[in-house]
């Protein structure tokens, strides 16, 4: 397996405040807080990797947020795992600026009554876009809290129709190997394949994701459409997707392909089943206080214990981890 180079977290003093977004989103004032208008400051040390696309209106639900401080700007769009432009948590930030992202379609077919090809334009109107902030919690020990942009993959889903032999949704990620210069490399086969069970993906949390922080998702974010599904860990919420479809049979994940022991097919946050290189009973928010700030406890599932647990009612967590 890949060995991870140590890498330093910024303080709170590096991170540029989100003000603009805060102020026009109101996202603070779900907590009876009014947020202050403000300008866009320049970013600091990886400001040239931090992209401010265009923005990507959608509604408040405070039905599906959590109340934690959303992290930076900054650090959610350079802080990255996204192996296929490089195995370093900055290469992403880098060298995505290459992922051709129109045109873009995404296939949904499999054990449907009604397969179809979807443009992202059309994938985009297909339901009412919503702000959702969500936790992200990774199996490497760091997390964030993103404010998504998008619609329950539910809604997508139910335009095709799953037959009653569909029990697992499976996605596939672009493969663009001249753009992708992690593709070079053999950390995984390629192209990315993920997969959920059906009752999983039709979970209402379970979330297709256009955008962030009010704007247009960025390329190192997985432009143009990924998912987020935030009781599990962040590998399960595949980026980029270009097919999905629904099956019978449990599909093999890359990671499951590229190491079983470590990475099982429900990946679900559960602090009392170690990764079998490192404890997963605390996490490190990046952005929050630096590298010398003391551990949080994970939460079961993720703090998504209350919506989520009934789905693995009677089933043994660890070793269906």
């Amino acid at each position: 397996m890949l060995i991870r180079k140590p890498r330093h977290e910024p303080a709170s003093s590096e991170i540029t405040p989100e003000a603009v977004w805060q102020s026009r989103r109101e996202w603070m004032a779900r907590a009876a807080m009014a947020a202050a208008a403000a300008g866009l400051p320049a970013w600091a040390s990886r400001s040239a990797f931090a992209q401010s696309g265009a923005e990507l209106p959608g509604r408040p639900n405070p039905a599906y947020s959590v109340m934690d401080k959303p992290t930076e700007w900054k650090d959610v769009t350079t802080y990255n795992n996204y192996y296929e432009f490089g195995v370093d948590k900055d290469e992403p930030a880098k060298y995505a600026d290459k992922l051709q992202t129109r045109p873009w379609t995404v296939s949904v077919e499999g054990e449907v009554l009604r397969p179809q090809t979807f443009d992202i334009d059309t994938l985009l109107k297909l339901a009412p876009l919503e702000d959702r902030v969500y936790r992200l919690r990774c199996v490497e020990g760091w997390s964030m809290v993103i404010p998504w942009v998008g619609y329950s993959l539910s809604t997508l889903l139910k335009q095709v129709e799953p037959t009653g032999n569909a029990k697992y949704v499976e996605f596939t990620t672009v493969e663009q190997r001249e753009n992708m210069p992690g593709l070079r490399y053999p950390v995984l086969e390629w192209p990315y394949v993920e997969a959920l069970r059906l009752d999983e993906a039709m979970h209402p949390l379970a979330l297709l994701v256009f955008g962030l922080y009010g704007k247009v998702l960025p390329n190192q974010n997985g432009a143009p459409m990924r998912l987020a599904v935030p009781w599990k860990y962040g590998f399960k919420s595949a980026k980029s997707i270009v097919r999905i479809r629904l099956v019978e049979r449990q599909p093999t994940s890359s990671w499951m392909q590229a190491a079983a022991n470590e990475y099982g097919f429900y990946a679900n946050v559960n602090p009392d089943v170690p990764h079998p290189r490192w404890s997963q009973a605390t996490e490190r928010r990046i952005g929050e206080g630096g590298f010398f700030t003391p551990k949080r406890k994970t939460l079961l599932f993720n703090g998504y214990a209350d919506q989520v647990a009934s789905l693995y009612q009677g089933m043994d967590l660890a070793a269906n981890y």
